[in-house]
């Protein structure tokens, strides 16, 4: 049992801490529920809502939102923007205030029993290809203030069987339908609305890297002001990383329909393993100062491609 005085140790950090007493435990947890806006072409952050955990997610998105596209058209005016979303973040209060932007949002299902009906009355879908079929519809919820163009979307899938199989007899494929409903201004054919609404997938691949390589979920410290500035350093790591790349190689590819970088990007933890976690030595060769390091072609060779065109530039 731990003594009622405080322990003389600081407790690990970056974990849930405690004191324990003999007669009362007091545990504080620390936790963070933030928001992103990221560059779909870019990959990387544009800015972050550093919230507290216990919020809904939609909690204070829409002066968050609205924050980024302002900066976005005061820094350029004659941007294009565009904005996708999942489902946590359809409101009439959102939806209306993207005034001039082109936006497709996910509707989620329990909270319009109509949906429902109109998928299950609907006869005729309209084909995309062999697994997706859409029909649309001007539409206007009860609580909503105008009306918008709604797509009804179904993807044909086998269904999962959860019961145990029978490895030695052999079990056909049975198929059915996923549902969903995407509410956008955007007046392309459903296929390309329903292609750009996918794009979103390359937004949590890079929610992914931060998280797994860069650590922005790692709690650092037992104050807000150090855990802000902990997230900070990492984003801006992720986003140098990106703005590195950027400016020593061409685009990969242009715009697609899903809105793709435009670079095909080296991970983060892949520039470590093979540029910067590399055994070397300071030495002072004729005045000097010079990294020496063993004689590696393919070491030369990446870091040659990233100073050949700064050195270039200056």
């Amino acid at each position: 049992m731990a003594p009622c005085s405080p322990p003389k140790a600081a407790p690990p950090r970056g974990r849930p801490w405690g004191i324990t007493g003999r007669k009362r435990e007091l545990v504080v947890i620390i936790l963070y529920y933030p928001l992103f806006c990221t560059l779909a072409q870019t990959g990387q952050v544009f800015d972050v809502h550093h919230r507290p955990g216990n919020v809904h997610d939609s909690h204070g998105a829409q002066e968050f939102i609205l924050a980024c596209i302002k900066a976005l058209k005061q820094a350029l005016p004659w941007l294009k923007i565009e904005v996708h979303m999942d489902s946590v973040f359809f409101s009439d209060e959102i939806v209306s205030a993207l005034v001039g932007i082109e936006f497709t949002l996910s509707v989620p299902f329990e909270r319009f029993v109509e949906l429902k009906k109109r998928v299950q009355d609907r006869v005729r879908w309209r084909s995309m290809d062999e697994a997706w079929s859409f029909f649309e519809a001007a539409w206007k919820p009860k609580k909503c203030k105008k009306v918008y163009r709604f797509l009804f979307i179904r993807q044909r899938c086998p269904i999962i069987r959860k019961e145990p199989i029978q490895l030695d007899l052999f079990i056909p494929y049975e198929y059915g339908y996923d549902f969903k409903v995407i509410v956008t201004n955007k007046w392309t054919s459903g296929k390309k609305t329903l292609m750009y609404h996918n794009g979103r997938a390359a937004q949590e691949s890079v929610l992914g890297e931060l998280k797994s390589q860069s650590q922005v979920e790692y709690i650092a410290v037992r104050g807000l002001l150090g855990n802000q500035l902990y997230m900070l350093a990492a984003v801006l790591s992720h986003n140098l990383n990106r703005e590195l790349q950027m400016e020593t190689k061409a685009p990969d590819r242009g715009t697609t329909e899903k809105r793709a970088p435009l670079w095909i990007f080296e991970e983060l933890r892949s520039l470590r393993h093979r540029l910067i976690q590399r055994a070397g030595r300071f030495t002072n060769p004729q005045g000097n100062l010079t990294l020496t390091m063993s004689a590696n072609e393919s070491v030369k060779c990446g870091v040659l491609e990233y100073l050949d065109p700064f050195q270039k530039a200056a």
